[in-house]
């Protein structure tokens, strides 16, 4: 059977029954098509040990896989596999068992400075921009990054009623892993997003989103952010990106002080370890925990 048709068959029994994501519903097609155009197999039958090795092989030596993206594309392959076997479109035992995974690298997450951040923010503000609307919602968008920790696409699905500055919190709905959450909203955040809805109501956008565009009443998209990214990157002289705001947060908030708990639960982390690199990653808060050796006196 054609390896395509059961790619789409696996792709509509994970969006309906799994509940999996477009991201990793797009992901699923694109290694499954990857390892079709690699390794020239059109039929299920013509799947086999050597050329899931082979396939491997070739992506490390000839495509310079990183060790995740060996890994994602083992997965992505591995559990589809299990699903042709289950629905009888192909025999046991599953062809990517006996492939060795490489070791996943550890590295620490880049991250801003506290000053950095601050310079990022005044740079916002105070660029000429062609009207005060701009310049309160670009301001509030770096700052719901650096002072809450959202992820690019939450910060872009955020609806009106998902913002409460009345009791202090964003509501992040169905968030990474399908998960909501709440994180809470710090007074100089709070100063922020009331300018903008200030301005957001002057200029009568009634949209859903949270995050409006200047000259439609609709939401912010993905390429208005990408765009806003690189222009405020250029300006600045900051090297930065969403998810390096993303980790300055969650480092910024060690520093202060933040337990690795309550940090994990805001940043919506589904196992505690994923939080805990952003220790090591904070040299001032483990330069002030060695302070604590009993014979540092």
């Amino acid at each position: 059977m054609e390896i395509k048709f059961l790619v789409n068959r696996f792709c509509d029994y994970a969006t309906h029954f799994r509940g999996n994501s477009p991201a990793t519903i797009k992901r699923y097609h694109f290694v499954a098509n990857t390892f079709i155009k690699m390794m020239g197999v059109e039929e299920i039958e013509q799947v086999n040990k050597d050329n899931i090795r082979e396939f491997f092989f070739r992506g490390r030596t000839e495509r310079n896989w990183k060790s995740s993206t060996f890994i994602s594309c083992h997965n992505t392959l591995k559990v589809f596999f299990e699903w042709c076997i289950k629905e009888g479109r192909m025999r046991g035992p599953n062809p990517t068992d006996d492939t060795e995974q490489p070791k996943l690298e550890r590295r620490l997450p880049l991250k801003l400075s506290k000053q950095d951040s601050m310079r990022l923010l005044e740079v916002v503000y105070n660029y000429p921009h062609v009207s005060k609307f701009t310049r309160y919602r670009n301001q509030a968008i770096f700052a719901t990054y650096i002072f809450a920790g959202l992820r690019k696409k939450e910060l872009l699905k955020l609806t009106y009623t998902d913002v409460d500055l009345e009791n202090m919190s964003i509501f992040v709905r169905q968030g990474k892993g399908a998960k909501d959450r709440v994180v809470p909203i710090c007074t100089r955040l709070a100063d922020i997003l009331l300018q903008y809805l200030v301005e957001r109501k002057r200029l009568r956008k009634t949209c859903p989103e949270f995050f409006t565009s200047l000259t439609f009443n609709s939401g912010f998209t993905d390429h208005g952010l990408k765009h806003l990214v690189e222009q405020t990157r250029k300006i600045s002289k900051i090297d930065f990106g969403i998810h390096k705001l993303r980790h300055t947060f969650a480092t910024l908030m060690l520093e202060g002080g933040c337990d690795i708990y309550s940090l994990s639960k805001m940043m919506g982390h589904s196992d505690i370890k994923t939080t805990t690199i952003y220790l090591a990653a904070n040299i001032e808060h483990l330069r002030g925990q060695i302070t604590k050796h009993p014979l540092n006196s």
